[in-house]
């Protein structure tokens, strides 16, 4: 293989111009973490053309400013678990303690899990309620996209060719109160989820002021549930207060090798009032 077949099959740019010049030019696989990607391969190597961007120092890390929080594309789940985040991130931190084996989560990013679009990422229901929006940049411009609108269903995005996700933005409003997430698999570690369940809660005074909920892997993408959010407001924080009815159709679970469409359905009600319960007794990670 010569140089320049070499240089067309794998880059690793420096700087973010750089890999979205060349993004531009040609579609490419981006490669970061990898820990989906090499999975998704049958080939010892990875495939080309590759755009690996984990030379880009600026797509790594957490920032903080008056519109909120921006987490890097390239930030690995041990980064947001070690970060010293408001407890509204609590529940992003417990999901981050979720993924994988330490070394899965010394190498995973935040942007790789919202990208893989998988409707058991466990990124993604705690950063629903935190109103999470995702950094769309190429040569062209950049665009915000609400993570709702985002992930479009089971592997698939609002991602142009053309595009990089550069981060992931926290908006001030919703970094108050408390977060905590809950997992349910087949064992208690390494396990993809049967359902997953977080929540964030503002209590004043004893009543809910605020809240955030959200539900994954019972549906194709992840979704927040509004009727359930405003039975909480106004009251004690009660996980009792949420009912089947507040719930079930916004699932829509599949049978599958983990479990079946009726066990998630009866197991999504009482994994969020259990989600709920540690917030109603001042706890969370």
């Amino acid at each position: 293989m010569d140089s320049m077949t070499e240089r067309d099959l794998y880059h690793r740019p420096t700087t973010l111009a750089d890999a979205l010049a060349v993004l531009s030019e040609t579609p490419l696989r981006v490669a970061a973490g990898c820990t989906d990607l090499f999975p998704a391969t049958e080939r010892k190597v990875l495939p080309g053309p590759i755009l690996d961007i984990t030379a880009i120092e600026e797509l790594r890390g957490i920032e903080t400013g008056p519109d909120g929080y921006a987490i890097g594309a390239t930030t690995t789940w041990s980064d947001i678990v070690d970060a010293d985040l408001p407890p509204a991130f609590d529940g992003l931190k417990l999901a981050a303690r979720e993924v994988g084996a330490r070394q899965i989560q010394a190498r995973g990013t935040l942007a790789g899990n919202l990208c893989n679009a998988s409707p058991a990422a466990d990124g993604v229901p705690p950063l629903l309620t935190l109103d999470a929006a995702v950094e769309l940049q190429s040569a062209q411009g950049m665009r915000r996209v609400p993570l709702s609108d985002f992930i479009k269903g089971p592997r698939k995005t609002d991602l142009r060719s053309d595009e990089l996700v550069t981060h992931t933005h926290i908006p001030s409003h919703t970094i108050d109160g408390d977060g905590f997430f809950l997992k349910l698999g087949a064992r208690k570690y390494l396990v993809i989820s049967i359902a997953m369940t977080a929540a964030r809660i503002v209590v004043e005074d004893g009543i809910v002021k605020d809240a955030a909920l959200a539900i994954g892997a019972c549906s194709p993408v992840a979704t927040r549930l509004p009727e359930a959010e405003a039975a909480l407001v106004g009251a004690p924080v009660d996980p009792m207060r949420i009912t089947r009815e507040m719930i079930v159709h916004h699932l829509s679970p599949i049978d599958d090798m983990r479990a079946d469409a009726g066990y998630r359905h009866k197991t999504a009600l009482e994994l969020l009032r259990r989600t709920l319960s540690p917030l109603a007794q001042g706890r969370a990670a």
